[in-house]
């Protein structure tokens, strides 16, 4: 049985909207969920519908698509792809920096649609493939020298860390997601829904659980204080690192080995 795939259009042109409708009735594995016209009426539409495909016009009448694009990023929690489309070929080099999946001219070309959709088809069912491998093995498995952590992003592409660049993880509870915190980005990396720390554990024996929402690196843990844990910068900040007496005993005896 094949896939389904729900879809999306952001652009106030009718005609073009319309055009694009029309070429994808012919793709009977995609749905049609819904058009909007402006972006914030599409940024409703997409934490709607939840869709796979967005096909988004770079030009809205409050917003230019990319900025569209930043604004919901981190809150995208599932797989979803992008297709920036326009007139202007001008916009190309901000759609490949913002990560589209793909960018299309107006009006709509076939071949260049068609194209496009297959790629689509293929990149998903990789990604789906992948998913299916147990995540401690994936881990193991990718480099000969070092542990490699595979994070697939909001938009699925796909993040390779060293267990080294990490120095802990923390449950999202509104989320319902782990995200890892790096030592080169301010910004924590969501990591795919359905991994568990058990999961995570496995990954690295550098990784150990102190809490039911934190999982850290012990090699920056400089010292247990008040039952929370200080870490070497950059980490350094960082004062929420609540231990459990759950954790606790297996934190200290680990700490102690080292």
């Amino acid at each position: 049985m094949k896939n389904s795939y729900k879809i999306v259009i952001i652009d106030d042109d009718e005609l073009a909207v319309d055009n694009l409708v029309f070429e994808l009735k012919s793709y009977q594995q995609f749905n049609m969920e819904g058009i909007a016209k402006n972006g914030a009426m599409g940024k409703k539409l997409i934490f709607k519908t939840m869709p796979d495909l967005v096909f988004l016009d770079v030009e809205l009448p409050d917003m230019q698509g990319p900025e569209l694009l930043n604004l919901i990023r981190n809150e995208i929690t599932w797989n979803m792809q992008v297709v920036f489309y326009t007139a202007y070929n001008k916009y190309m080099l901000d759609a490949i920096r913002e990560s589209a999946f793909d960018y299309l001219l107006k009006p709509i070309d076939k071949s260049e649609l068609s194209n496009m959709m297959k790629r689509f088809v293929e990149k998903v069912e990789e990604q789906q493939q992948l998913q299916t491998v147990p995540f401690h093995i994936l881990l193991r498995s990718l480099s000969p020298l070092e542990q490699t952590i595979i994070i697939p992003s909001p938009t699925n592409d796909l993040q390779f860390l060293r267990p080294e660049n990490v120095g802990f993880f923390k449950y999202n509870s509104d989320r319902k997601q782990w995200e890892a915190y790096l030592n080169n980005t301010a910004a924590p990396i969501a990591i795919r829904k359905n991994i568990a720390a058990d999961q995570i554990l496995a990954s690295s024996p550098s990784f150990i659980q102190i809490h039911q929402s934190y999982i850290i690196n012990i090699n920056y843990l400089i010292m247990i204080k008040d039952k929370k844990c200080v870490f070497y910068p950059p980490f350094d900040n960082v004062r929420d690192l609540q231990i459990s007496k759950l954790y606790l005993k297996k934190l200290q005896e680990k700490f102690l080995m080292l």
